[in-house]
């Protein structure tokens, strides 16, 4: 089936062009040898249709996209206009449906550029090395700096690792402790992924919360659009996508949150029949759990996808088997025996850093304040609730250790007190569900527990806000820090009960003066206070309200000064950008959730050294000794252990040897069951932990401090993007650019015009929301406005003002990277102006008539391994060199060349042409073995780890585990094999060089 659709007018057509690789259209030929990954069965042969090179279908010039083989089909070959006919238009052809010619490269006709300075040939040539994909042997990173964002070491680090010739597959967990820029470090690693080719149909998952932060992060900072495929989005995506068709194939590039993709009913048999470039799923960790649906979602992501990057700050539960099983995502050969492995041996496929790693720490002296004290605010109880404390050590927590308790379940006393040690709100709800589940069991042997429930809860009825000390307390050290009307100070909560929350947004701000402003809301009367506070919490119904009360923390217009929030916003959340203030109203009795609640505001960007306070309700109830029921016992001796872990090993999840807060919670609650302490309860718990876990959390991955990470070489014709851009839009206009797209140039770097139809189809990926409020898309009254800039600076400015008094956060001026589909846009645009199989000639400061060629190996995946830019001169004693910047700018190929238009003897550079492409062809094949050599060297290191975990595999696992892992190894070693270059070289002329 061919395809063909107007980019400018229509919607994009259905199929793995667009979107994810439809399975069905795989291509098995039974004479194929098996070399692909899996099931994939690819030909021997060297792709014949490289992305950037023109081809004629159907009598019509057109220009290669992308390629991807198929099962039956051949070739599939997508494809954009380029004669006059189908100019503009987007199509997919099939190699053995179609006729696809791609002329010998020593028939290219040599052409006249009349166009100022050469400017038009100039554009073609840095248009062709643009779209032409950096190849398998180019380990260097080849859009580092181009990003709206610092240029720190540590974040580029990831994406070196996954493109470095130990992965076959560009497959990482990037498990870096709260706050260092995971975000950031997914999009370089994508940008990496498409600027080689490799990052076409992506695909990213993330829990509902982060959704929007993630997507906006990666079109602001890396201008990558993605496809939002649900809450806001999917009433949209409905409109597009014809009923019943697969939306994963429909778009390219997807972002989605996995509470969506439980729906399989919606989603599931799309998910099962799509193939990725590149998959990402955000807070991994969640993904360990046997049987689970994202544990299931994983499996069947994982062997759908070339790239997978996992990201977490918790990477696994501490179990080495569910690490291993996290690890096989990655790659399935990589551990033999779950049981038994070193995690030494798995530095290729992850990367972990805290704020201490030397490289990090360097990285970020001037990018993140360095972190406060965390102050324990004490609390002493009033008489009623010492009452309450009287009665739990009396009936629920005996002091004598070897008293019962009234309570049938042991840990349901340490419940009660958890309870009561965020507030009596939250001990009367946990006694009312108590008592409802007991009567539910009318089990004549609870009446004793029933009834000291119900004493307990008149104990706590009797409390009211003026009996509360951490109230008390709390509305205080909030006046000690500035919080108030007229006041700028802002401050973040955290309580892990909702009635607490509910409570203290009740409580809290009448007694800091905060005017009331509207009528109260019976359900949220915090709501009256005009948004000075919010409410945030997991039982809230509407995801979407939470969301963006969430962001409008961050910014500096919004009236909201306080934020009480439950553990929900732990986990992914930026709380940063206007606050530096966090208090523990209720301290977790996990060391983790303690670091994830301070990783809000201690995190990459922090201007301000943050600071942390905890409530501390303290009781003179003599209790066992020197303990007491209070928050003494456990909260007070975590925070103090959490900020020590901080300051000495960067993270404080190694320091119980348990990975999971609600595993260090369980095991500390059963500890002081046993008799023992908090500090005899990490001790023992770390002693008993994984050990060689402990290697995971010390900075494996991080590479030795100070060395650079590799940039990609590649010529280029054009000083600054901004040149490229600017000289393309004069040449693609028939007037001018100020005439033809009403272009305006501000003063501060603003660069403003109408987007042309074909240019504002390539935006279609946006939130709707976005496009409507920068009035990008024209409208039935008004023309689009699209709004770009080339300056950090600017860019900068906009983000940051976005996100401290825009209702969106979105910016109002894009950044343009090299991936912007604006520079996407004017590639195609200049890359038609020469036309079919044609190659201009320009004037420059060569003593002999010079052919720049360009020369692609490509592996039996059909992309390219070697790509070599040549300038041949025929006749010469050593005909090629490299056209690299150091030759364009020996021969004065540049803005500034005096050009000519007409060549001074065209019949004889023409006549040459066949020599000058049998000579880079020669070229080429006397250095085919050198680049075999280099390929298999780079492949050998994970060939030798396929052989040894072959062999370890087999003689581990059991008879019924043989077949497995045959059938792995198999497929890995044709996944390896399917990277070495296959057939001849792709010759392509660009262009000829005359002299005087």
């Amino acid at each position: 089936m061919t395809v063909g659709v107007d980019a400018g007018t229509a919607e994009a057509p259905e199929g793995p062009g667009q979107g994810g690789h439809d399975m069905s259209q795989e291509w098995r030929p039974e004479s194929a040898e098996p070399i692909g990954d899996g099931d994939h069965r690819l030909r021997r042969a060297a792709v014949v249709y490289p992305p950037g090179a023109q081809v004629v279908v159907r009598d019509e010039q057109w220009l290669v996209r992308n390629v991807i083989p198929t099962t039956n089909d051949g070739w599939m070959v997508e494809v954009t206009g380029v004669s006059s006919f189908v100019r503009g238009m987007e199509a997919v052809f099939y190699e053995r449906l179609d006729d696809i010619k791609v002329l010998d490269p020593r028939e290219t006709r040599l052409v006249a550029d009349d166009s100022p300075n050469h400017r038009r040939a100039r554009l073609y040539l840095e248009a062709v090395i643009r779209k032409s994909f950096l190849p398998q042997t180019e380990h260097g990173l080849g859009l580092a700096g181009n990003f709206l964002m610092d240029d720190q070491v540590h974040q580029l680090r990831p994406a070196e690792l996954a493109l470095s010739m130990g992965n076959p597959q560009p497959r990482l967990l990037i498990a870096d402790v709260v706050g260092l820029g995971k975000t950031l470090e997914i999009g370089v690693l994508l940008a990496e992924l498409i600027r080689r080719g490799r990052g076409e149909r992506i695909l990213v998952v993330t829990p509902q919360h982060v959704l929007e932060q993630f997507q906006r992060e990666l079109w602001t900072r890396f201008a990558i659009p993605l496809v939002r495929l649900d809450s806001t989005g999917i009433q949209r995506v409905q409109q597009e996508v014809p009923s019943g068709r697969n939306p994963f194939a429909y778009f390219k590039r997807v972002i989605v949150s996995v509470d969506t993709l439980k729906n399989q009913d919606l989603y599931g048999h799309h998910l099962a029949n799509t193939e990725w470039d590149a998959v990402v799923i955000d807070e991994s960790h969640n993904l360990i759990a046997q049987g689970s649906y994202r544990n299931q979602l994983a499996r069947l992501l994982a062997p759908r996808t070339d790239a997978l990057v996992l990201a977490s700050a918790t990477p696994h539960n501490g179990d080495s088997k569910s690490f291993a099983e996290l690890v096989r995502l990655l790659d399935p050969a990589a551990v033999a025996d779950t049981s038994k492995y070193d995690v030494a041996d798995l530095g290729h496929l992850y990367i972990r850093r805290t704020k201490t790693t030397p490289e990090v720490k360097d990285s970020l002296k001037d990018s993140w304040a360095d972190r406060g004290p965390s102050l324990p605010i004490p609390a002493p109880a009033t008489d009623k609730e010492n009452a309450v404390i009287e009665e739990l050590a009396a009936r629920w927590i005996p002091r004598d250790e070897s008293s019962a308790s009234v309570s049938r379940q042991q840990l349901f006393p340490y419940t009660l007190l958890k309870a009561f040690l965020s507030s009596h709100r939250a001990l009367q709800t946990t006694i009312t569900t108590r008592l409802a589940n007991l009567a539910k069991l009318d089990d004549p042997a609870s009446l004793p527990e029933r009834k000291a429930l119900k004493d307990l809860r008149d104990l706590a009825d009797r409390i009211g806000d003026g009996d509360s000390a951490k109230l008390a307390a709390l509305r205080e050290e909030l006046r000690k820090l500035g919080v108030g009307p007229g006041s700028d100070t802002r401050v973040v909560v955290f309580s892990e009960s909702v009635p607490t929350l509910t409570w203290l947004a009740t409580a809290v701000p009448a007694a800091l003066d905060f005017p009331v402003c509207t009528s109260p809301d019976e359900k949220k009367p915090w709501l009256a206070y005009g948004g000075a506070v919010q409410l945030v919490h997991g039982d809230a119904a509407n995801d979407e309200e939470q969301r963006k009360i969430l962001e409008r923390f961050g910014l500096r217009d919004d009236p909201m000064r306080i934020l009480f929030t439950s553990d929900i916003a732990s986990e992914g959340v930026n709380l940063h950008q206007q606050c530096h203030l966090l208090i523990h109203y209720d301290l977790p009795w996990s060391l983790i959730r303690i670091e994830q609640r301070n990783g809000r505001i201690d995190r990459y960007g922090q201007a301000i050294s943050p600071e942390f306070r905890a409530l501390i309700l303290t009781s003179d109830v003599p209790w066992r000794g020197e303990r007491s029921l209070d928050d003494r016992l456990v909260g007070e001796k975590l925070l103090k252990r959490e900020e020590e872990a901080h300051k000495i090993e960067g993270t404080a999840e190694a320091v119980t040897g348990l990975y999971r807060a609600q595993d260090e919670e369980s095991r500390l609650t059963k500890d002081l069951i046993a008799g023992r302490t908090v500090e005899e309860s990490i001790k023992q718990s770390r002693q008993s932990g994984t050990a060689f876990l402990a290697g995971l959390l010390g900075q494996v991955g991080a590479a030795p401090k100070h060395r650079e990470v590799p940039r990609a070489v590649v010529p280029h014709l054009f000083e600054t993007t901004a040149d490229y851009f600017d000289e393309a839009l004069r040449q693609i206009c028939r007037t001018s650019p100020e005439d033809e797209l009403s272009l305006r140039r501000d003063a501060d770097g603003t660069v403003a015009f109408e987007p042309p139809r074909d240019l504002a189809y390539r935006f279609r990926a946006l939130p709707k929301s976005y496009l409507d409020e920068q009035r990008i898309l024209p409208s039935r009254t008004a023309p689009g406005r699209l709004r770009v800039t080339f300056s950090k600076q600017l860019a900068n400015e906009r983000l940051k003002a976005a996100r401290e008094s825009s209702e969106s956060m979105w910016p109002n001026v894009s950044y343009v990277t090299d991936i912007h589909p604006v520079l996407e846009w004017l590639t195609d645009k200049v890359l038609v102006e020469i036309g079919r199989h044609q190659a201009p000639v320009l004037a420059a400061d060569v003593p002999a008539p010079v052919f720049l060629v360009q020369g692609i190996y490509s592996n039996r995946r059909g992309r390219p391994t070697v790509v070599e830019w040549m300038a041949v001169t025929p006749g010469a004693a050593d005909p090629v060199e490299p056209m690299d910047d150091a030759f364009l700018a020996r021969v004065h190929v540049g803005p500034k060349m005096p050009g000519r238009s007409q060549p001074n003897d065209l019949p004889r550079l023409q006549a040459q042409v066949p020599a000058a492409i049998d000579a880079a062809e020669h070229y080429l094949k006397g250095r085919e073995e050198a680049y075999r050599d280099r390929i298999n060297a780079s492949l050998e290191p994970y060939r030798k780890k396929l052989r040894d975990w072959k062999q370890e595999a087999l003689f581990s696992g059991s008879r019924s585990d043989k077949r497995s892992v045959e059938l792995t190894a198999s497929r890995r070693f044709d996944l390896v094999k399917s990277l070495e270059p296959a057939g001849a070289p792709m010759l392509r002329l660009l262009a000829a060089l005359e002299g005087n």
